[in-house]
């Protein structure tokens, strides 16, 4: 075995482990063919003298932004799960959890965050059910039910596909997974537990697959001819070179891209450190203040990790015990001050990515580089096919906000969720 758990958040058998591992093997098998090289490794004990490369991003979806600007994609990203559903991909995901005031009236409580791999919880689901209700209760704060998890009173009752399935209809999704689209699994969660709570990352291209390929994708030394020798090629050069220029509008595609990619032209060969996963790795808590002070410490509560820069999963703010809500929280920008009304303006401070680490330097052939002869122009995001989606998605906003009652002689908008 290879790596231990995400986060070494968990405490499993050898044999769970073992499942784990053959989980990030198979999709490594299905990418090595057409991505593999001498400068990707998926065993970080082959590196030699390895540092911890730079490879990280902020956590807010960055396509609503290009696509409509930063205050109409703020909306559309807080705008419970069907935002989450279709922006939240930048390996993080959030779910905002409001509660009634003493009017009566609905307001942000707390916001949770997780970059938890859909692939890891799927895999525990499968083989041992006892330890996976354990791992949800340990973020809901109470135990679910099976019905839940699985949608029947006994998942030993079931097969392990049987449970994969039901699982992922449940609470994960069908994750791009050619057997579960096959099982007709629904692209997105159709139970409570992992929508109205932020338990671990579902969107598609949020999965341990879409990780694995960006850093091989990159991990090459890609080139650019000049008059004075090879340069290392440009991020626009290489999402143009491959037709893939909308992953350069991303944070996640470009950072992971891009730093596998300047390690590999330096002859250095990458691999994710152990454990594997994706992890917050920063959080500029400091910008936030209450009542003029800074927040209080048991507002910032982290779990799912065994250390700093491991962590996986942050609640934000107030609990249920608090008199106080998310927007009492006043977020300092510069000589800029607002009430924090969601979920995207903490995602902003916070930086992501997984424990990449780079080898030794090495001489690069001249038949390894691989030059690019595509245009380093500036790519235009706001002609990316997504942008479509999303103006599609602010229209199905729009028609959703509604004035409704929401106290007795209060009137206010009311969001679907």
């Amino acid at each position: 075995m290879v790596y231990d758990v995400p986060g070494r958040a968990d405490i499993l058998s050898l044999e769970l482990v073992q499942k784990w591992n053959e989980a990030i093997q198979a999709a490594y098998n299905n990418l090595q063919a057409d991505l593999g090289s001498r400068f990707f490794s998926l065993d970080p004990k082959s590196l030699s003298e390895s540092v911890l490369a730079a490879i990280q991003w902020f956590g807010d979806p960055a396509e609503p932004a290009f696509c409509l600007g930063s205050d109409v994609g703020q909306k559309l990203s807080d705008w419970g799960s069907r935002g989450r559903h279709v922006l939240h991909n930048e390996y993080c995901e959030y779910r905002v959890i409001e509660r009634a005031d003493a009017t009566g009236r609905m307001r942000p409580k707390r916001v949770q965050i997780t970059t938890e791999l859909r692939e890891y919880w799927v895999c525990i689901a499968k083989h041992d059910p006892q330890t996976l209700r354990s791992m949800a209760q340990s973020i809901l704060g109470f135990e679910p039910g099976w019905e839940d998890l699985y949608g029947v009173s006994d998942p030993e009752s079931l097969s392990e596909d049987e449970r994969e399935i039901a699982f992922s209809t449940l609470v994960a999704g069908h994750g791009n997974d050619n057997k579960m689209v096959e099982a007709n699994v629904p692209r997105q969660p159709t139970g409570k537990i992992n929508t109205e709570n932020a338990l671990f990352m579902t969107h598609p291209i949020n999965g341990l697959d879409d990780l694995l390929y960006i850093v091989m994708f990159g991990a090459k030394p890609y080139a650019n001819r000049t008059d004075n020798g090879l340069e290392k090629a440009t991020r626009e050069q290489l999402f143009r070179q491959f037709s893939v220029e909308q992953l350069a509008c991303r944070h996640a595609d470009p950072a992971a891209a891009m730093g596998a990619l300047g390690a590999a032209f330096n002859g250095q060969t990458v691999a994710f450190a152990n454990p594997l996963g994706m992890y917050i790795r920063s959080f500029t808590k400091d910008v936030f203040l209450f009542e003029g002070d800074t927040i209080p410490s048991e507002w910032v509560r982290w779990s799912r990790g065994s250390e700093e820069g491991m962590f996986q999963h942050l609640e934000f703010g107030p609990s249920d015990s608090d008199e106080a809500f998310l927007d009492d929280i006043t977020l300092v920008v510069g000589s800029r001050e607002e009430p924090v009304i969601g979920g995207f303006q903490v995602v902003q401070q916070i930086e992501v990515g997984p424990l990449v680490i780079a080898g030794k330097p090495t001489p690069v052939a001249d038949d390894e580089y691989v030059v690019l002869t595509a245009s380093s122009e500036s790519i235009d995001c706001q002609q990316a096919e997504v942008c479509e989606i999303i103006r599609n998605l602010k229209e199905e906003f729009d028609n959703a906000l509604q004035m409704v009652r929401v106290a007795p002689r209060t009137m206010g908008f009311r969001r679907e969720s």
